[in-house]
């Protein structure tokens, strides 16, 4: 809801080994643990755009993909944020730097500390987004739906009026 108080109640990190086999059971585990623990009614992914590096940008795509199965699994809604509206919705600034969000991250959760190592503020970021915009994302995706809707069932009647002044003038 809008104006709600954001609570840190856990966080954690699961390292990305390497791009095995094992590497993808390992980050599994990890997230099995967090979804079956914390029960949470959405999971939020940080969308991955082109890196620099190749082989860190499908590393972390490949990580996300089993986080998101993970959470498929246990009917738990899975949403895609852009790095720039993760800076956006903490900071106000979608070009914000590393500093600037785990500052944000630290104020807005209350921490006496910032979160250890760097890559936990990204992390408190996102779910701070989810929890921000992603109710408003979703009456828009549904918005969005019923106006797709309400259009196709306009065009029909149009198709059937159309049709039947053909058919009347004949």
């Amino acid at each position: 809801p809008v104006g709600e108080v954001a609570r840190l109640m856990d966080f954690g990190l699961a390292k990305i080994l390497d791009q095995s086999l094992e590497g993808s059971v390992a980050v599994h585990t990890a997230a099995v643990h967090w979804l079956d623990t914390h029960h949470p009614n959405v999971v939020a992914i940080e969308r991955v755009f082109a890196q620099q590096q190749v082989s860190t940008a499908m590393g972390t795509a490949q990580a996300a993909g089993v986080v998101a199965l993970a959470a498929a699994q246990r009917d738990i809604p899975v949403r895609f944020h852009t790095p720039s509206e993760v800076k956006a919705a903490v900071t106000g600034s979608g070009r914000a730097d590393k500093a600037q969000v785990t500052s944000m991250v630290t104020r807005i959760l209350g921490m006496q500390t910032r979160p250890k190592p760097a890559d936990a503020a990204d992390a408190l970021a996102l779910a701070i987004c989810q929890c921000w915009r992603g109710p408003m994302v979703d009456r828009l995706v549904a918005a969005q739906a019923r106006a797709d809707e309400l259009a196709r069932v306009h065009r029909a009647r149009l198709r059937a009026a159309h049709t039947n002044a053909m058919q009347a003038r004949q």
